[in-house]
């Protein structure tokens, strides 16, 4: 079952038909119970005009073998006293349910006499309060209103259901009267059984339409889906991240999904790409260092006198230091988070200043939060790039701006082309002025400092000093400052 159903298109197509489904089935309830009740109303109508005739007729003194009532030949009809005794009935009764009166018999007539006494104990009943009675009405007046009462009459030996009305009559003669008559229910019926027949034949054929429609418009909804997932496993099996998904002429949320993945391949594609250059780039430096060093070792074994100890050293702390750079680089590209700890930048600038010539501060305590070391490493390799280009002077400013910390290195070189402000952040980039791997280190300073300061959530630009060589400026959250987590 759930193989069956593991796909969007089969369950959305269930979830419509169940829907459509349980609606139909309400809606078709309630339109049974709303015929049933409208048809049994109007039987039920009926059969009260059938009962009032016969009742304005008893209020007229007809006698009760004149009731035009009783000749009717699908309307049966009983008159029973107040005691329950039937009076008269249809003439072709013959068994009858629902009215309280079983019998279809009327009772032998009774003589004047009896009429007399009946009429004088009505006298005295009526002197004493008819306690009995809900309504009391005089002689010759029909109560308003009936009651109605569901039941089964035989006529000329064919069974129906009938809706039965009661009404009651107080006549001159006889008293308190009740008259019952009936009205067939064999159209509520008929109709109510030829609507559930059609709604048992139609639903089933509409939850078929439903259910097919559904399928073909998911289907053709989810075309572009299944296209957009026969390209990436295509691009996942021949690991060509230039290839891009398609993307349908659309402004849905399928085509936003296309746009984003696409997007998503254009980033992993520059990811890949910047790793395998990273990866070339730290090859090709490490292989130059190692070389000379290799060199220098298998001279000195051949020729120990000629052994260039200080050219070894140098060497090797280059190597250290690149190794150094390398596996900097490596632990943010992994989203290390720096230590949220308490750094006032005016003493770590004073502090990475001393012991430097031509490098004057100027700063105003200002704190931030952020990992001590990376932010002295961010402030050490602006110096040594400023130390590389100066000509006499460096600056280092230190201030408050609003809810940043600004930090600002400038030199009073050459200054920076506009057109390599950003290049020169990128890993292993050396402007010509800087190519010597001597004097212009790795290329990698800059970048860490660009990348330790977004890990700070600040920014690292490069510009224009007012001495006309570079300004490269620091800005970083104050401590406390509402400008949320560190960026990951």
């Amino acid at each position: 079952m759930s193989r069956l159903f593991g796909s969007v298109r089969s369950r959305a197509t269930l979830g419509a038909t169940l829907v459509v489904a349980v609606a139909l089935v309400a809606a078709g309830a309630a339109v049974l119970l709303s015929l049933r009740t409208n048809l049994t109303g109007e039987a039920g109508t009926r059969a009260e005009r059938s009962a009032q005739a016969v009742a304005s007729e008893l209020a007229a003194r007809i006698p009760l073998d004149k009731l035009s009532g009783l000749d009717a030949e699908d309307v049966p009809v009983q008159v029973v006293d107040a005691d329950g005794v039937l009076l008269a009935a249809s003439e072709d009764l013959e068994r009858i349910s629902g009215t309280g009166t079983a019998e279809v018999t009327p009772a032998p007539t009774r003589s004047g006499a009896d009429d007399d006494r009946d009429r004088e104990d009505d006298d005295r009943d009526d002197d004493s309060g008819r306690s009995g009675d809900d309504e009391s009405l005089e002689p010759g007046e029909i109560a308003q209103g009936a009651s109605y009462t569901n039941g089964t009459a035989t006529i000329d030996g064919d069974t129906e259901d009938y809706r039965f009305a009661a009404v009651e009559v107080e006549t001159p003669d006889r008293g308190r009267l009740t008259v019952h008559a009936g009205s067939p229910l064999a159209a509520e019926h008929s109709a109510v059984g030829t609507a559930l027949t059609a709604m048992l034949i139609g639903f089933p054929l509409l939850l078929g339409v439903v259910a097919g429609v559904t399928w073909l418009v998911t289907g053709r909804a989810l075309r572009p889906v299944e296209g957009i997932r026969r390209e990436m496993a295509a691009i996942t099996a021949s690991e060509d991240l230039r290839r891009r998904v398609p993307e349908p002429a659309t402004h849905d949320e399928i085509a936003r999904l296309a746009r984003t993945t696409n997007a998503t391949l254009a980033a992993l594609e520059a990811s890949v790409e910047r790793q395998r250059r990273f990866v070339a780039d730290a090859s090709h430096e490490l292989r130059s260092p190692i070389a000379s060093l290799r060199t220098q070792l298998e001279v000195a074994a051949a020729h120990p006198e000629l052994l260039d100890l200080d050219g070894a050293v140098e060497d090797t702390v280059r190597l250290q230091n690149l190794a150094g750079d390398l596996l900097l680089l490596a632990r943010l590209d992994a989203g290390e988070r720096p230590v949220g700890t308490r750094v006032d930048l005016a003493v770590l600038a004073r502090e990475e200043a001393a012991g430097r010539e031509g490098v004057t501060v100027e700063a105003e305590p200002v704190e931030v939060s952020g990992s001590r070391g990376q932010l002295g490493r961010v402030l050490a390799n602006l110096l040594d790039n400023a130390e590389r280009h100066a000509r006499e002077r460096i600056t280092v400013t230190v201030r408050g701006e609003g809810g940043e910390a600004v930090v600002g290195v400038a030199d009073d070189g050459e200054g920076v082309a506009e057109a390599d402000r950003e290049r020169i952040f990128e890993r292993f980039v050396r402007l010509d002025a800087a190519r010597s791997r001597d004097d212009g280190g790795a290329g990698l300073g800059l970048a860490i400092a660009r990348d330790v300061a977004v890990r700070h959530g600040g920014t690292l630009t490069a510009g224009a000093a007012p001495a006309g060589g570079a300004l490269f400026e620091l800005r970083l959250p104050l401590a406390g400052a509402d400008r949320g987590a560190p960026r990951a």
